[in-house]
């Protein structure tokens, strides 16, 4: 690994400066168990690597009185998966951060970090998905807003600019009758990348039997993880029952996109695709209905 240089901002308006100065070739890292693999491995070209976990504004969890969730970008995973309205209230964020890398790296790497790592194998990105993230970004020209779904444009690439960095990860107040949940397909524990994932989240009646609304979002089997509006759609005032799950899960595998690879082949990926989208669907059912 070659030197780089380094800076430590204490605000936002520090680490903006110091990203544009680099014209993109700066990077802002808080755990770093991305981006500084990457670094010494030269995969990634980076001058000067700006320490972004001083700044108070990223880090930290706000519950905010809508019942909404703001998590700074920053925030480590351990910390999130230990808040008890966390697992109360977000159980998939739960299923999500506990699965990044092992309890070490847990306690350094962020869910914003994974996001603007923007692996279409991500682990938390299909949640961050399903449950309607939206990510604020700050940059030269002030802050704005994106949709999850929208931010990753590629494999390791997304929709930040020169001198922006992601501030926080904003998520709605979970809705009444409503859960969701993550899982993926690993092939041994000692290989943690997703041969697939999967997440839901879904909203049924007041009685339970039937789907109100439901939101579906799949990873490894395109360039980006997907969000598949037509299995959400599959299963709107649909009832409750293994016939609504199938014409979800196909209506994901029909969007899946899959390559070959060491770690699965294509055929593979899309039978666990419906194997996947089945079981959340299954866990959000019964959290939905307490």
């Amino acid at each position: 690994m070659q030197a780089r240089n380094y800076v430590a901002p204490s605000s936002i308006d520090e680490a903006v400066a110091a990203l544009q100065a680099g014209n993109g070739a700066n990077r802002a890292f808080a755990g770093g168990t991305d981006v500084i693999i990457q670094v010494r491995e030269n995969r990634r070209a980076v001058d000067t690597l700006v320490d972004i976990k001083s700044i108070p504004e990223l880090i930290g969890i706000t519950h905010k009185p809508d019942g909404g969730l703001r998590l700074g970008a920053a925030t480590p995973c351990a910390q999130i998966y230990r808040d008890p309205q966390v697992k109360a209230r977000f159980p998939a964020l739960v299923d999500s951060a506990s699965l990044i890398g092992g309890v070490q790296i847990q306690s350094r790497a962020s869910l914003g970090g994974n996001l603007c790592n923007s692996s279409p194998a991500a682990d938390s990105i299909p949640t961050l998905i399903a449950l309607g993230a939206i990510a604020e970004i700050a940059g030269p020209s002030g802050r704005r807003n994106v949709a999850v779904e929208d931010f990753c444009t590629g494999p390791g690439q997304n929709v930040l600019q020169p001198g922006e960095l992601l501030v926080a990860l904003e998520f709605p107040s979970p809705a009444a009758n409503s859960g969701a949940a993550f899982e993926r397909f690993i092939p041994r524990n000692e290989m943690d990348i997703a041969v697939v994932n999967a997440a839901a989240n879904i909203t049924l009646s007041a009685d339970g039997s039937t789907f109100q609304a439901a939101r579906i979002a799949i990873g490894a089997v395109a360039p980006t993880p997907l969000y598949v509006a037509a299995a959400g759609q599959a299963l709107a005032g649909k009832p409750v029952n293994d016939d609504s799950i199938a014409a979800a899960a196909e209506a994901a595998r029909a969007a899946a996109t899959p390559i070959t690879d060491m770690r699965g082949s294509a055929a593979q990926r899309k039978h666990l695709v419906g194997v996947l989208v089945t079981s959340v669907l299954r866990t959000a059912i019964d959290r939905a209905r307490g």
